[in-house]
């Protein structure tokens, strides 16, 4: 990609009406723009960091037997009123032009459950697992933290199926682990937490919560073991011994990437979800729902990866996995064109620097941006070019031949 061509621009400076990292890194690199509060358009390299963790989220889905669909975002209020869950603080409710009342999605156990009904019949369709990736909306009444509390967000929701309660808890333990195999490729360290069940269960639910200063949770944990708790449900305080392990026990700001949670009969009772089982006896079929953000995953990643520079971001997830810098002179244009154009034609995602502005510029530019890889050419750098990954002061003077063959 020529950056020339690029549709966005860098700022100068960072938005004035925005506070958090993610927010202001992502603006002012071009990657999102507000649209309104707590709504914001995804960009060109944005939109390329998304596709990317979503990916990686169908991958490791697809591994444990999920299948994807889409449903609905326009959910009919007689969905809601079957589990009674219209009138909802989260849910933006109204009445089309012909007098129907919806609710736009926040979230899909309603719909799924309906749907399941007219397939899920006998315990031989039993165990099942569907999931998508899609818009959700939330009445947001403190829509902040950029990307972190938007009132439009993206969300992968699995919902599971199950004859009973030890084939639920089976499942809920390999999503557990695929969804720790997702954030290790992202880059990202959670810690899997108790949490309340909420509005969804009356059973410890689990959150992947990532320390951040700009976390909305304060969750305690052990320093030496794996136990961590919500401070909605916490049974210790900083400074107590861990009652798991007898390790401190500390608190920090926290980040939930994801949740799960076993959601029992409460939705199948409510749409006749059941299933007939091998003596002929029907039965209640056992639920249930995992969520993961891949739009609050990317502002995570802002959160933890960063500089005073700009973004740095994970090669797993980068937009473009080297920044082509031209800094112009004699021959250099020749040049950088021949290597972008053996790159590109080695499948190398490649952003190439030509515009006709100030060295320094393109060096910020690509420090705020956050590739993987700078690549430099100049008169300076002769018949070489000059390689850095981003985040290191470290750098290398490398032949066009050894740069193909590292960056392959």
């Amino acid at each position: 990609m020529l950056q020339s061509k690029l549709f966005t621009k860098t700022l100068k400076t960072f938005p004035k009406d925005e506070e958090a990292i993610n927010a202001k890194l992502l603006i002012r690199g071009g990657f999102i723009r507000k649209s309104s509060s707590g709504v914001y358009v995804y960009l060109p390299l944005a939109l390329r960091v998304l596709d990317k963790i979503n990916r990686i989220i169908r991958e490791e889905m697809n591994a444990i037997g999920a299948q994807e669909l889409l449903m609905p975002a326009l959910v009919a209020k007689e969905y809601w009123d079957k589990s009674r869950r219209w009138h909802t603080d989260i849910a933006y409710e109204f009445k089309s032009p012909f007098g129907e009342e919806f609710a736009l999605g926040w979230t899909h156990e309603e719909v799924i459950s309906s749907m399941a009904a007219h397939f899920i019949n006998s315990y031989k369709d039993l165990p099942a697992a569907v999931y998508q990736i899609q818009t959700k909306f939330r009445a947001e009444p403190r829509a902040k933290n950029g990307l972190l509390r938007g009132r439009e967000f993206l969300m992968k929701d699995l919902y599971s199926f199950h004859a009973d309660k030890e084939s639920l808890d089976n499942y809920y333990q390999q999503v557990i682990a695929a969804y720790q195999k997702i954030l290790k490729r992202l880059g990202l360290k959670a810690r899997i937490t108790e949490a309340s069940g909420g509005a969804f269960t009356k059973e410890y639910t689990h959150e992947f919560q990532v320390l951040a200063p700009a976390g909305e949770d304060l969750i305690f944990y052990c320093v030496q073991c794996d136990f961590s708790q919500n401070k909605e449900i916490a049974i210790v305080q900083n400074g107590n011994r861990c009652p798991k392990c007898g390790g401190d026990i500390q608190s920090s700001s926290a980040i939930e990437v994801a949740n799960v949670f076993k959601l029992g009969t409460r939705y199948s009772d409510a749409f006749n979800l059941a299933f007939t089982d091998e003596k002929g006896s029907r039965h209640p079929v056992v639920m249930g729902s995992y969520g993961i953000g891949p739009t609050r995953i990317l502002a995570t990643l802002v959160e933890v990866y960063n500089d005073p520079k700009g973004i740095i971001w994970p090669a797993a997830v980068a937009p473009y996995k080297v920044h082509l810098i031209e800094i112009r002179g004699s021959g250099t244009e020749s040049r950088c064109k021949r290597i972008y154009n053996q790159l590109k034609k080695a499948g190398t995602e490649i952003l190439y620097d030509d515009r006709d502005v100030s060295a320094g510029e393109k060096f910020a530019d690509a420090d705020l941006l956050g590739m993987s890889w700078r690549a430099v050419i100049s008169e300076k750098t002769g018949a070489k070019v000059e390689l850095k990954k981003r985040g290191s002061e470290k750098f290398s003077l490398i032949s066009p031949t050894q740069l193909l063959k590292q960056l392959k």
